[in-house]
């Protein structure tokens, strides 16, 4: 069999294959700042003359990376939705989606409290996804600010209805003991979203996506954390003085559980030695204040869902 024709099989076979199943993406991407001052966020630290040395080049450099992760996660067929962690601002995303043009990517995104300016949002690609609706849920910290959840609501290749949450929860940044209670009170409120949403629809198509900065744990009532048997097996979407964790996860609702599969994406450039503690780690961005050219302290979680169960 001549290469070429064995090539044209493939190819069409990995499109057949992409065709049976719906893609989705969360990942936080660590730190996307433009270069430019936002005066009502404390973004002096990614500036040209900030601690940093945040610059255009670093930028462009950024929005390349996180291109290339999303492309060769999509493959033949594109995600047909990206959670992302860690974005500034609009001008992020429009940036981002102009890289990723052939996807036909738009995105979700509001402005949230958080101090830093960082904020979630959401890429669809438009050609299979239709927003229904979107909002944010606040979550209440008292004398502190923390990202908003972003919810959306969006109907799938034209006939099928997904509610999806993009979350990044409080950091353990002070410890995890201290913080728990902040990422607790941010969970009642995804929990109180999902109650009301099943409570109407008891069979519908849920999924809360995000870094939820706590191990794996079943902890939303109607959910089902798909991370929990990965991090079992010591597979993980962070890692922390040598110890892996998957503080990406992916949780769905019982009327997906059995047609879903959740797996990291940690292709070896995505990786780098871990000189201190052995084996490898994510290639990140920054070392402390040193740039170090590299994607995300994060891998990437990818979200397969066979399009025939979704009702």
């Amino acid at each position: 069999m001549r290469w070429s024709v064995l090539i044209l099989m493939c190819v069409m076979q990995s499109a057949v294959l992409a065709q049976d199943s719906l893609t989705i993406v969360s990942y936080n991407v660590e730190n996307l700042f433009d270069c430019e001052h936002d005066t009502l966020k404390n973004d002096s630290s990614f500036l040209p003359h900030g601690l940093h040395h945040w610059n255009y080049h670093h930028y462009q450099t950024k929005l390349n990376r996180i291109a290339q992760v999303i492309v060769n996660i999509s493959g033949w067929e594109s995600a047909a939705l990206v959670g992302l962690c860690e974005v500034e601002n609009k001008r992020c995303l429009r940036d981002l989606c102009y890289r990723l043009k052939r996807f036909h990517y738009q995105y979700v995104h509001y402005e949230s409290d958080d101090e830093r300016g960082i904020d979630v949002a959401l890429l669809y690609d438009s050609t299979k996804v239709k927003i229904l609706n979107s909002k944010t849920l606040c979550v209440p910290l008292e004398n502190d600010v923390t990202r908003d959840i972003l919810y959306v609501k969006a109907l799938i290749e034209g006939k099928d209805t997904l509610h999806a949450m993009v979350c990044h929860l409080p950091s353990q940044l002070g410890g995890s003991a201290t913080t728990s209670k902040k990422r607790q009170i941010a969970k009642q409120v995804i929990q109180n979203e999902i109650n009301t949403i099943l409570h109407v629809q008891p069979k519908a198509n849920v999924v809360v996506m995000g870094d939820m900065n706590s191990e794996a744990i079943d902890d939303l009532q109607g959910m089902n954390n798909l991370m929990i048997d990965l991090e079992k097996e010591g597979i993980g979407t962070h890692k922390y003085q040598g110890m892996w964790s998957c503080l990406d996860q992916f949780y769905v609702s019982s009327a997906l559980k059995n047609t879903t599969r959740a797996s990291v994406f940690s292709p070896e450039w995505l990786l780098e030695e871990d000189t201190k503690y052995l084996d490898y780690q994510p290639k990140r961005t920054y070392v402390g204040y040193r740039y170090h050219d590299g994607y995300s302290d994060h891998l990437p979680v990818v979200l397969k869902i066979k399009s025939s169960y979704i009702k």
